[in-house]
């Protein structure tokens, strides 16, 4: 950054010689703006996890149709942000819904900061527009969570017993090949003592999608502990926290106007089809500021 820096100060020594360098200068200036943005980012992520993996799961809420719909258009927004990144991103389980949508997809993202950057994004996400399902073209209100856990290191301990674990196979269910392939070697886990159903279906191996769900199964009884061991601490010592998972935490409203507006951090959007193509990092930045300085909002619905 120093480098850069001195040799923007000979571009703008040459530009006041009156030497044609206008367009170097913006460059070199949209390059410092870029890598003191990706500085300034890398260091708020300073969590346990921040550098890791991340593996995301989504699910419709209220809202029906329309619900499948908007979780599907956040999977696709976080395929294209995560590809923006440079990140791998793999769609590990799709069901789709009825007629439109999805119930359930699981996601995993593997890039430096991609647990850390995914974090801010994890909570209910509310779209407000004229349904395409509606015969009357009235405007309804969908929503949809988003949940995501880091991937942890195969050295932190983790005790699964075979005893806790029912496994089942089944046919992958993608939408015509789109998002994963359809054989019959599908695998869904359900840990036993607490519940949690995980499932893999893009392998073409039962092996390989048993490791992947072992994986992520492994993660998410990770960040369970960690919760209730921090729930413990709370509780100790009366500590309140500014967002609770499953609050809302951004509404995008496509109808009577255009708008996305981030709940905790305040920041709103006016163009809704850049945001919805992948470009997050504003948002993600926004939260991530408020955040260090202790200026995070209350996740809340309020106005459109």
């Amino acid at each position: 950054m120093v480098s850069r820096t001195a040799d923007l100060g000979v571009l703008l020594e040459w530009a006041v010689a009156g030497e044609d360098v206008a367009g170097e200068l913006e460059r070199g200036l949209n390059d410092l703006e870029t890598e003191i943005d990706t500085a300034e980012t890398k260091k708020m992520l300073s969590g346990e996890h921040d550098r890791a993996g991340a593996i995301v799961t989504i699910h419709p809420g209220a809202g029906g149709i329309d619900s499948q719909d908007w979780a599907e258009m956040l999977l696709r927004m976080y395929l294209k942000w995560a590809e923006r990144r440079g990140f791998r991103r793999e769609v590990i389980d799709f069901q789709p819904g009825e007629e439109a949508g999805l119930k359930s997809a699981t996601v995993v993202l593997e890039g430096e900061n991609a647990f850390g950057l995914m974090a801010a994004e994890a909570g209910v996400h509310r779209l407000v527009r004229i349904s395409p399902f509606d015969q009357a073209a009235r405007r309804h209100t969908a929503f949809a969570s988003v949940y995501v856990w880091p991937q942890i290191d195969d050295d932190i301990d983790i005790e699964i017993n075979d005893k806790d674990l029912r496994v089942d196979t089944f046919r992958s269910s993608g939408a015509g090949g789109q998002h994963v392939n359809v054989t019959d070697s599908a695998i869904r886990i359900t840990h036993l003592p607490t519940g949690i159903v995980v499932s893999c279906q893009n392998e073409r191996s039962q092996h390989k999608n048993r490791d992947v769900a072992m994986k992520v199964l492994r993660a998410r009884l990770y960040d369970m502990k960690v919760k209730e061991n921090q729930a413990k601490l709370d509780q100790i010592g009366g500590v309140k926290r500014d967002i609770a998972f499953g609050s809302q935490i951004r509404s995008y409203v496509l109808q009577p106007y255009q708008m996305i507006k981030d709940h905790r951090s305040k920041m709103q959007v006016g163009d809704v089809t850049r945001v919805l193509d992948g470009d997050l990092d504003a948002f993600i930045k926004g939260y991530l500021m408020a955040k260090a300085a202790g200026t995070l909002g209350q996740a809340a619905v309020d106005d459109e």
